[in-house]
């Protein structure tokens, strides 16, 4: 575990009020916040951020990061994939966003190099394994996969900060 590290987990675009409507204002506040939040746990000594490379929240997060890493070289980028192909279904904007997130990271790792039922869930464990905070756009849900992640982290005794997606509350358990 990296005590100087963050995972992120969030929601696929389809889950929020606005899908795929990057433009949409809640969708822009959204990515503001989370940008904060980044900039916040920066300036506090976070200097590895780990995303798992998903359309919606993980590249967005992925994204503020590498801005941030112009002004302070010190940060890192790191991607934990689930698979080679997990890109491959998307609309070609998200592709080419998550293409260049690829190539710009710090390192790239796969969970494995073919798609398996369970690949997701074995690359969410692995984020939180990797860090020791994780910063999660969750909006409360009991089912999917940030949802699990969310259950995984605490039963780690990770340090974990919430981000309501459309209220932009935060809330956030310490460790243990």
């Amino acid at each position: 575990m990296e005590e100087n590290g963050c995972a992120f987990t969030g929601h696929r675009p389809h889950k929020f009020p606005w899908h795929y409507n990057e433009m949409d204002s809640r969708c822009v506040a959204l990515k503001n916040a989370l940008a904060q939040q980044i900039a916040r746990l920066a300036s506090a000594g976070i200097t590895d951020f780990y995303s798992g490379g998903a359309d919606g929240v993980d590249c967005w997060a992925a994204l503020h990061v590498l801005a941030l890493r112009e002004q302070n070289p010190f940060l890192r980028l790191h991607l934990i994939l689930p698979h080679e192909a997990q890109a491959d279904g998307w609309s070609a904007p998200a592709q080419e966003r998550y293409e260049e997130i690829k190539q710009r990271a710090d390192s790239v790792e796969y969970v494995s190099r073919v798609y398996y039922d369970g690949c997701m869930m074995d690359r969410n464990h692995r984020l939180v394994d990797a860090a020791r905070i994780l910063l999660a756009v969750y909006n409360g849900e009991r089912r999917g996969g940030t949802a699990a992640t969310v259950r995984y982290a605490r039963k780690s005794g990770r340090e974990i900060i919430v981000l309501e997606p459309v209220s932009l509350d935060v809330w956030e358990r310490k460790r243990g």
